[in-house]
């Protein structure tokens, strides 16, 4: 099995005690097989050169579709407040946890 960096080994029952997995021989070595190819891949991605190239928010072109923001329901603050222990003004009322 090819180690993504020479004299660094993968560490598969570290990471699943970290991440609380049970992993059998098997899946130890599928899952180190598979950071592997992810870190290599990184690795390659590391070589390309992007000097001059400007970040972007998003890879495709694309704007959002937004509708407007229009009220279309009406809100009951006495029918929603019911439940609660203490309102006042259609506020909640709690207990003042900062002094």
């Amino acid at each position: 099995m090819s180690d993504p960096t020479p004299g660094n080994e993968i560490d598969i029952d570290h990471l699943a005690r970290l991440a609380r997995l049970t992993l059998g021989p098997e899946e130890k070595d599928q899952a180190r097989q598979q950071l592997a190819n992810i870190i290599a891949m990184i690795d390659t991605m590391q070589t390309v050169d992007t000097e001059g190239v400007q970040p972007m928010a998003h890879p495709l072109d694309a704007t959002q579709r937004l509708r407007t923001d229009e009220v279309t329901e009406d809100v009951d603050p006495d029918r929603f407040q019911t439940g609660a222990p203490a309102t006042a003004e259609h506020y909640y009322l709690v207990p003042r946890v900062v002094e």
